[in-house]
């Protein structure tokens, strides 16, 4: 008879609920004011001059808003197929966990975490939405440049990198993959990891980074028919 065994300290510390932290905003600026003049002859100018100015928003402005593709992140326990969790997380409930967020339009994160026997698996996917495609693209950089060793992910997005990374504590492997893609506006990411606590070794870095991308090519799916 098999006896269940301690989650290693950093995979229990991952089962706590995480508050993931975002927050954005928009300033508002107003036009310039229009004083008007005290002299009657001077009146119709002042305002015609006012009008020419800019007192309207500039074209650029309305070009930026008519263009931001996606406005608001996608539900994401949804983004990934019942089929889909099933396969890369045995056992876990296909409905997933929503990550709490301080600004669910902005960024929403979804959960699914399961211990099957000795085998453990870890599937999470979030979105974040940025204010334009430079700015997505400028994150998405930054992000894969922080985690270098990786490679391209070709047809996921307009950008796509997949990187799986081995840690061991306590003498159990973890093996974790993350995928990120940029669609427009928008950030893609996906961790997936796995361990087993018979064998203390983690699954092949082929079994975790392929799945890694199943998951990631499936919320970018989502995200693009949420629009």
């Amino acid at each position: 008879m098999r006896r269940s065994l301690p989650l290693p300290l950093a995979l229990t510390a991952r089962l706590t609920p995480v508050a993931v932290l975002a927050c954005a905003g928009w300033a508002m600026a107003s036009g310039p004011d229009k004083t008007s003049d005290t002299a009657s002859g001077n009146t119709s100018s002042q305002q015609t001059t006012t009008q020419a100015s800019g007192g309207a928003p500039s074209s650029s402005s309305s070009t930026d808003a008519a263009t931001k593709t996606y406005s608001a992140s996608p539900a994401p326990c949804g983004s990934i197929p019942a089929a889909t969790v099933k396969s890369l997380v045995p056992g876990a409930k296909t409905a997933g966990k929503e990550i709490p967020s301080t600004d669910t339009k902005l960024r929403r994160t979804c959960s699914w975490n399961a211990l099957k026997g000795y085998d453990y698996r870890w599937l999470d996917v979030s979105f974040e939405i940025m204010d334009t495609d430079a700015a997505a693209a400028k994150e998405y950089k930054d992000r894969v440049a922080e985690k270098s060793g990786g490679g391209a992910v070709p047809g996921l997005g307009d950008s796509g990198y997949s990187v799986v990374n081995l840690t061991t504590e306590d003498k159990q492997q973890t093996r974790e993959g993350v995928v990120m893609a940029q669609v427009s506006n928008a950030l893609v990411v996906v961790t997936y990891n796995g361990s087993d606590f018979e064998t203390k070794k983690a699954p092949s870095t082929d079994v975790i980074n392929k799945g890694a991308i199943q998951a990631a090519k499936a919320a970018v799916t989502a995200l693009k028919g949420s629009q």
